[in-house]
């Protein structure tokens, strides 16, 4: 099977698909935006490549306009990367490649113009989230209103999705990894998407003793510490950082001897900038008078063993979010069996079942936040039943190698054999 892989930050969530279908003998060729430098090889022709893949970088990845009304500006954005992305693929086309099945993430705009040079090509399409103007992150939090309201939102975010949208009658098929997620979409595509999550090896992230470790303030965080885990790429709103610092106060001086780790950024991954300063900065702020800082670690970004290893040590997780994609950090420290204490939001809520492999609270209740990270942090034998549960959930639904690749690789077949 001949099979185009197109993502702007390739390889994204084809990191694990896209080795498997050249593993087992499929023509792969990768269309990227991302400059991977050093991590490319040269193939038997002295092409770039990648996992033995062949890597086509586009050009044009940094071009964007500042020029015409600010809601065109990222649709014409989005039109520069369909543009590249096409020159690539009439080239591509030209050596004589003709791809079986094109499997493209929508949401940039490198996907736009591909029907055109292969029309024949079926075309897949991994659908991440479609943005609404009511039931998801816009209008959740009200101390963060949107700026724009009603109609006028609604129209900037058709916009927005126009590079998506345009494709949903040329595509043949989706793929999503949660339910939540794949219920954003609309008809036509809402009836063409297969769940199916991108999966986590199970074997790497696993229960395993955990290594002593010191913070940069000079703490030595051991095995047996009671310490709470929060994890997010940035220190945002959109992923409840500011509800978790305010719930701090009262949870360590319920806790006098818990250590808090932060991990995450200082930029934002999610929703708007603050009006000065950082995210991080303006809730530590807010709250710093009444806390012993001298128990609250802020790691930054750190590299994925030294993070797994925090999960190791970790005695609980916190993990909040916006009715939003969840982050990997939740099925990761679930597959760690780590007893999780998430916001009842539908995101967490498709992972995490309240009372059975973990607890969820409401993402504004604060002194709920502050009762049951209380509870399982004094009743150890349940944070292990629902540690061992959370376990499980991550082993039987959600493996890399045993559940997803399979059946990831199962639904592209099925489309390529119509």
């Amino acid at each position: 099977m001949r099979v185009l892989l197109v993502h702007q930050n390739f390889p994204g969530q084809f990191k694990h698909l896209g080795p498997a279908l050249a593993a087992r003998g499929d023509n792969v060729v990768a269309m990227g935006m991302r400059d991977l430098g050093d991590a490319l090889k040269l193939d038997a022709q002295g092409r770039p490549s990648l996992w033995g893949m062949r890597y086509i970088c586009s050009q044009g990845s940094h071009n964007t306009t500042t020029s015409g009304h600010p809601w065109a500006r990222d649709f014409d954005s989005k039109v520069i990367r369909g543009a590249a992305t096409l020159d690539s693929a009439i080239a591509l086309k030209a050596e004589g490649f003709e791809p079986d099945v094109i499997l493209a993430h929508p949401a940039w705009g490198e996907a736009m113009f591909l029907k055109e040079v292969w029309p024949h090509a079926r075309l897949t399409l991994y659908c991440e989230m479609m943005y609404r103007t009511e039931g998801l992150d816009t209008g959740f939090d009200p101390e963060f209103p949107s700026p724009l309201h009603g109609i006028t939102e609604h129209a900037r975010l058709i916009v927005r999705a126009l590079p998506q949208t345009m494709l949903w009658e040329k595509a043949v098929a989706g793929i999503c990894p949660t339910q939540f997620q794949a219920d954003t979409f609309h008809a036509p595509m809402a009836n063409k998407i297969r769940v199916i999550h991108d999966g986590i090896d199970t074997t790497k992230v696993t229960p395993a003793p955990a290594q002593e470790m010191r913070a940069s303030t000079g703490h030595v965080f051991r095995p047996g510490d009671e310490i709470i885990t929060f994890v997010n790429r940035n220190l945002e709103p959109m992923r409840g950082y500011h509800r978790f610092m305010r719930a701090l106060p009262a949870l360590l001086r319920r806790r006098p001897d818990a250590q808090v780790i932060l991990v995450g950024g200082e930029d934002v991954s999610y929703g708007a900038r603050p009006s000065h300063g950082t995210w991080k900065q303006q809730f530590l702020d807010e709250v710093k008078n009444d806390l012993d800082l001298s128990r609250v670690h802020f790691s930054g970004k750190v590299p994925y063993n030294i993070y797994l290893n925090m999960l190791r040590l970790s005695k609980l997780h916190v993990y909040l979010t916006y009715p939003f994609v969840a982050s990997w950090s939740l099925l990761e420290a679930m597959a760690m069996g780590l007893p999780v204490l998430g916001s009842a939001t539908g995101p967490v809520e498709e992972f995490i079942r309240d009372g059975e492999n973990g607890m969820l609270v409401d993402f504004f209740d604060g002194d709920g936040l502050v009762d049951a990270a209380c509870t399982l942090l004094e009743d150890r034998a349940l944070a292990a039943r629902l540690g061992a549960a959370a376990r499980q959930t991550a082993v039987d639904h959600y493996d890399l190698s045993t559940v997803c690749l399979p059946r990831q690789l199962a639904w592209l077949d099925e489309v390529a054999h119509g």
